[in-house]
């Protein structure tokens, strides 16, 4: 017997059920597939952090690389052979597996996460609403155990396809940025680099972008590059970083349940919110000249890196939402299109949890300042001054406060487009009118 075993968003060799399942069956011809929908969809730097993943596991196994509509590429290379996969939970996702599944013998074993999605249920066996009953019957239900690696997988040689292999060198090629070094090995670094010197001081650090706290092993785990369950055999399941992973299931839980929620709002209680589409302020939150340093710093960022601090994605999140009273999905949009651990769950319910809208959602009274968040969390300006290099001559918290300085605009950094706190008076006004 010979087996098929579908690469997408398990990028890895270590603890991959759905590859061990496709080895039972005898030697496994591995495949990715660039799918011309996600391919398309994707900027730049998505293309390359996806390509220099795929490029990484090509150099670990044999891996045959096609491109093309996966309902065409996948029967092809299958024929008659089983086709492993772990299975997809987004709506595309899960679309694309239900329509290949009428072709060939699609097998799942595993998914992105510890626990499926749709695993969880309540006493009355419906999906958790709230984020803390849901951790806390995740925590309880518990997941397997890392599945094993195997020594000396039995993979067929790869046909690849050139052109399918150009595309991802080329994209590689292309990145606008420097990228993180991609592969499992790499990512296995990063994790125990940051579980043996910034675990313990993760609680307190990871609000903080002025320093460098946090895992950073989100665009890994978007990939599948290394396994959430991985890592949580090395934690405390009540443990903060334990809880963010909790966080990342539910909103996949959440989808699994509510797929139109990757776009419209899952609650309706704000359905009759006044929206408005103000071109080129939003133009100013993308490029990062609003004229509020720590929104300018994380948009910059975000740009320059494909990647941005949770917290200040809190921040920026809420100025589109409540400063420019812009609805949600076109931030998020954006977010999608350069995050290169952009994920739909996450990235928009997080979004929806900014703006008063997704389960668990922020209060819709709560709308950040940016001058205060900045202060707090960014308390000698260190992490703006390194991403706005207009305000690098003002010492301290007058980073986040140009105004107040006589020296504040020398560096041409832009003026303010909106005064914070009128537009905070005239967002609760909204809310409120739209609440009645």
């Amino acid at each position: 017997m010979s087996s098929v075993m579908w690469f997408r968003r398990d990028l890895r060799v270590r603890d991959n059920p759905a590859l061990l399942a496709a080895l039972s069956d005898g030697p496994v011809t591995c495949l990715f597939v660039i799918d011309p929908v996600i391919w398309s969809g994707a900027g730049a730097a998505r293309r390359a952090w996806l390509a220099a993943n795929v490029l990484s596991l090509a150099e670990r196994i044999p891996l045959t690389i096609r491109y093309g509509d996966p309902l065409d590429v996948v029967p092809s290379v299958a024929g008659s052979d089983a086709v492993h996969i772990a299975a997809e939970t987004t709506p595309y996702g899960h679309r694309r597996d239900a329509a290949v599944g009428e072709l060939v013998d699609l097998v799942a074993s595993g998914s992105p996460y510890a626990v499926g999605p749709g695993l969880i249920r309540n006493q009355t066996g419906d999906p958790y609403q709230v984020f803390t009953a849901f951790a806390r019957a995740w925590r309880e239900g518990g997941w397997p155990e890392p599945a094993v690696t195997p020594r000396s997988p039995d993979v067929v040689p790869a046909d690849s396809s050139p052109d399918a292999v150009a595309m991802l060198e080329q994209a590689v090629a292309d990145a606008p940025f420097e990228l993180p070094t991609a592969g499992e090995d790499a990512a296995w670094r990063r994790w125990h680099a940051f579980r043996d010197n910034d675990l313990d001081d993760y609680q307190v650090e990871r609000d903080r972008p002025d320093h460098d706290g946090t895992s950073r092993l989100s665009p890994y785990l978007h990939l599948g590059v290394l396994h959430p369950r991985s890592l949580l055999a090395e934690l405390d399941p009540a443990s903060t970083y334990a809880t963010e992973l909790a966080w990342r299931e539910f909103y996949a839980d959440v989808l699994w349940h509510e797929p139109s929620s990757a776009w419209a709002d899952l609650k309706s209680a704000l359905g009759e919110m006044r929206y408005d589409e103000p071109d080129d302020a939003i133009e100013a939150w993308r490029t990062g000249t609003t004229g509020y340093p720590i929104v300018d710093a994380g948009m910059r960022q975000l740009l320059a890196t494909g990647w941005m601090h949770n917290r200040v994605r809190m921040i920026t999140a809420s100025f589109l939402t409540k400063d420019l009273h812009v609805w949600w999905p076109a931030g998020a949009r954006h977010f999608l299109s350069l995050l290169i651990d952009g994920d739909v769950a996450s990235n928009n319910h997080g979004w929806q949890w900014v703006a008063g809208t997704g389960t668990d959602a922020s209060p819709y009274f709560r709308v950040f300042n940016p001058v205060t968040q900045g202060k707090q969390f960014d308390p000698d300006g260190s992490y703006v001054r390194r991403w706005v290099p207009e305000l690098a001559h003002l010492p301290g918290a007058a980073a986040h406060e140009p105004w107040k300085s006589d020296t504040g605009y020398e560096g041409d950094y832009p003026l303010r487009i909106v005064d914070h706190a009128d537009e905070r008076v005239e967002a609760l006004e909204r809310y409120r009118s739209a609440r009645a």
